[in-house]
């Protein structure tokens, strides 16, 4: 999203996680467009016991606390359930003097241990507290990085040079690259297959409270885009996409996004639906009623063949939250879960909810207020409560950071991509957090 430069200070919240030394922090090769990660043993993890207090419970990348002796049953040993633990943090896009953010506003997809993730890359400069380290005047760039290896190498693309995914609108926080343009925008003719195993789409925005949005959609795993192609203003002043979908087969996909609210401003999440292959779209239902604030950029999983689960970022005034709303007829009716799902973001950051194979929950979002950093939580009845929050990381220099999308791997690992950066004046940087989501049991 075109995310807040104005911001309040916040001080130092309770339940603060104490600090481990976070280990496994990858680091640039000798290619400066490839990131490697290398922890100390792979992806080994000594399994951490998790504390039930008003802290989070801090998951330094290989640093570990003692898990507990077994306890006995039946006369032997009882196996000690498997925690959240975090195997490694890997540098996805890194370069000194650039601005790396906001994976949420493009996407993330994955085949397999194939990944890939869209973000913003612009200059960085420092625009005094509280503002964005980007430098409004130089160009802003939306690449792409993949990983064949599940998060643990990245190499970077750029799609505007063969006309796709250019930047453009008043929701840059830079200028258009020189040298490149977007194509025409065009009525899409339908024929999209949504369960072609190559598939992605991608939703842009080109403004956050007045003005159209757009997609683009590949069936060679993003290798190559077609589009640009209007979505319908479903009769609002103006629909800010971003890219959240369900595909619900071969013909019909759900798109998730936010309108302007009655008075132009950003924003009130809902629900459309195509099922032409992306001929037309048609307005399905409110995410909620329309806020005082804004409630927007939603998350969402499928819970059943009807029944959807969102996490929407919200704010009014001074405090910001994600909420969760949940239908149970295909997106046209919501219901607001109660209490939220994450009650203090800091400064706001919006979520990334992903459905486990094992059937629980999994929720990443930035925590914009100190410590910063990312957190998760996760929930065994779908989403209608809450594990204690789970830090992936609390090491952030500032409020640059979050704006997450997270996958889970093959192996049952969960890689969660977001923006950060180590020291108050540091680059801002795009990073992959590697982290095992337990078994469930604890």
């Amino acid at each position: 999203m075109l995310d807040r430069d104005a911001t309040v200070a916040r001080p130092r919240g309770r339940g603060s996680p104490a600090r481990i030394p976070p280990g496994g922090h990858g680091d640039p090769d000798s290619d400066p467009r490839r990131y490697v990660g290398t922890p100390t043993d792979g992806d080994k993890v000594i399994h951490m016991k998790r504390r039930e207090s008003l802290g989070p419970l801090l998951l330094g990348g290989l640093a570990a606390l003692a898990a507990g002796g077994p306890g006995c049953a039946g006369g032997g040993p009882r196996p000690t359930p498997a925690g959240p633990a975090v195997a490694r943090h890997v540098k996805v896009y890194a370069e000194a003097g650039r601005f790396g953010g906001w994976p949420a506003n493009h996407g993330l997809w994955a085949w397999g241990d194939e990944i890939l993730v869209g973000f913003s890359a612009g200059y960085a400069r420092d625009n005094g507290p509280g503002r964005h380290a980007i430098d409004h005047g130089r160009p802003e760039e939306h690449l792409l990085a993949r990983s064949k290896d599940g998060g643990a190498t990245w190499a970077v693309e750029n799609p505007a040079a063969g006309g796709a995914l250019v930047p453009a609108g008043k929701a840059l926080h830079g200028v258009p690259p020189p040298g490149v343009e977007e194509r025409p925008w065009r009525d899409c003719p339908g024929g999209i297959d949504f369960t072609h195993p190559g598939f992605a789409l991608t939703a842009r925005m080109t403004n956050t409270g007045s003005g159209p949005s757009r997609f683009y959609y590949s069936t060679d795993r993003g290798k190559t885009w077609d589009g640009p192609f209007r979505l319908p203003l479903f009769g609002r002043m103006g629909v800010a996409a971003r890219t959240d979908y369900l595909v619900a087969g071969k013909s019909e996909c759900l798109l998730f996004l936010t309108a302007a609210k009655a008075d132009g401003r950003e924003g009130r999440a809902f629900c459309a639906r195509t099922a032409d292959g992306g001929r037309t779209w048609e307005f399905v239902g409110w995410i909620g009623a329309e806020p005082a604030g804004y409630a927007i950029m939603p998350s969402t999983v499928r819970l059943g063949p009807d029944r959807l689960l969102t996490a929407v970022r919200c704010r009014e005034g001074e405090r910001n939250w994600i909420d969760t709303y949940r239908s149970e007829d295909g997106g046209k009716t919501w219901v607001l879960d109660q209490p939220a799902a994450v009650p203090d973001t800091g400064e706001g950051n919006p979520a990334s909810m992903v459905r486990l194979r094992d059937g629980r929950v999994c929720l990443t979002y930035g925590h914009r207020a100190e410590p910063f950093g990312v957190r998760a939580r996760l929930s065994r009845d779908d989403g209608r409560t809450w594990g204690p929050e789970v830090a992936l990381r609390s090491d952030g220099g500032g409020r640059d950071v979050g704006y997450p999308r997270s996958v889970q791997r093959p192996d049952g690992k969960v890689v969660t991509v977001y923006y950060f950066h180590d020291t108050p004046a540091g680059d801002r940087y795009i990073a992959a957090t590697i982290w095992d989501p337990g078994d469930g049991t604890r």
